[in-house]
């Protein structure tokens, strides 16, 4: 028996390439979008004391509506929306999931999808395993600013979505004023849905605002917007996030979302459903990595690598191209074998691995584990 692959062309992530590489040379990880401090402390007892108190069964198939009544006053207060907290909110194992499902929910064989590189990895093989067609954009380089004039140029009566992220993956580039303006024109004109990809909604750096869908009313009519609380709390391994979207249209991702994961993780949904109503525990995220950020700038300085400023996230780009002609992929690879040090190559959020000569780097660590690594990268010699 044989099966007709539905991802042909998918192998391993680079993710999980690099994370090996880094276990067998020994190497420290700045590759991988982890964080190896501890998260709070008091969101782990409130999960020990969910436990202990028994809430380990199911959850209804929406969330628990404790936690969605939380998230919903969280978007009145940060984005003046007063989020339906029966019909337009449903919790979901991570924000990679609430992506697949929106997308599911949505395309058919033959529609277009715009998306914009370098993107995060999933993107590509969740709209080609439904049968439809990513349209794919490249930011302009170095800002990776959107073109929106090559967007309306390659809208088609095939075009069904629009992808946007923000703060973005892999670069910490976040959408402007400008932006917001370009999109409403296009997806009005067009009649477009959006897909706004929001995980580091609260990791955004220099007193920029993150302009979330939810903000306006004309572009939240037509999008699904999906979260995580694993970045928001630095529990990437709780694989827990939410999707928000209009009532018509989270009708039908629940009818998807349903048969895929009937109801997610009990104790941690009553612990969020507490810890939620500390703002601070989020309103304070952006300064805090801003920190860890900022320290690894002024260790980079130190290195033959030149700085792509990031505005969010927890990474941040650097060239290369002034000392080295390797391929980044290759480069990437000898910086973990030969000096310790696991990235990961920007190349590999293009679908053809389009190189820059930039590699992504996590901060999102210790600062302990910050300075090792540039003690390593210090030693670069090409």
């Amino acid at each position: 028996m044989q099966i007709l692959s539905k991802l042909p062309n998918v192998g391993t992530t680079i993710f999980t390439t690099m994370s090996v590489l880094a276990q067998e040379h020994g190497a420290i990880n700045l590759g991988q979008g982890f964080p190896d401090f501890m998260m709070s402390e008091e969101l782990i007892d409130l999960v020990n004391d969910s436990m202990k108190a028994g809430n380990n069964q199911y959850v209804h198939m929406n969330g628990l509506p404790a936690l969605r009544e939380e998230l919903s006053k969280k978007c009145l207060k940060l984005y003046n929306n007063n989020i339906d907290v029966n019909n337009e909110i449903t919790i979901t194992p991570g924000g990679t999931y609430a992506i697949y499902t929106a997308l599911t929910t949505v395309l058919n064989k033959g529609d277009e999808v715009i998306v914009f590189e370098p993107a995060y990895d999933s993107y590509i093989p969740n709209i080609e395993i439904n049968g439809a067609i990513p349209v794919l954009i490249s930011l302009q380089y170095p800002s990776y600013r959107i073109p929106w004039d090559e967007v309306r140029a390659k809208i088609t009566a095939n075009t069904k979505m629009i992808m946007i992220n923000s703060p973005h993956n892999p670069t910490g580039m976040v959408l402007d004023e400008e932006d917001i303006n370009q999109l409403k024109q296009i997806v009005a004109e067009h009649d477009l849905f959006i897909l706004s990809d929001e995980v580091y909604e609260h990791l955004i750096f220099d007193d920029k605002k993150h302009l979330s869908m939810l903000n306006y009313p004309e572009l939240f009519e037509r999008s699904f917007v999906c979260f995580s609380f694993g970045k928001t709390y630095h529990c990437t391994g709780w694989k827990l996030g939410y999707c928000i979207a209009p009532k018509p249209l989270m009708q039908e991702f629940r009818k998807v979302h349903q048969f895929n994961c009937f109801s997610c993780n009990s104790p941690v949904q009553f612990a969020l459903a507490t810890y939620l109503k500390n703002e601070n525990a989020y309103l304070s995220l952006g300064k805090q990595l801003q920190q860890k950020r900022d320290y690894f700038r002024t260790l980079m300085q130190q290195t033959p690598f030149k700085l792509i400023p990031s505005h969010g996230s927890y990474f941040e780009c650097y060239s290369y191209e002034g000392f080295s002609e390797q391929n980044d992929f290759d480069l990437a690879v000898e910086l973990t074998k030969n000096y310790g040090i696991a990235t990961i190559p920007v190349s590999s959020f293009y679908k053809n691995k389009e190189d820059n000569k930039v590699l992504r780097f996590c901060f999102a660590k210790k600062e302990e584990t910050l300075y090792k690594a540039f003690e390593r990268l210090k030693k670069i010699k090409f």
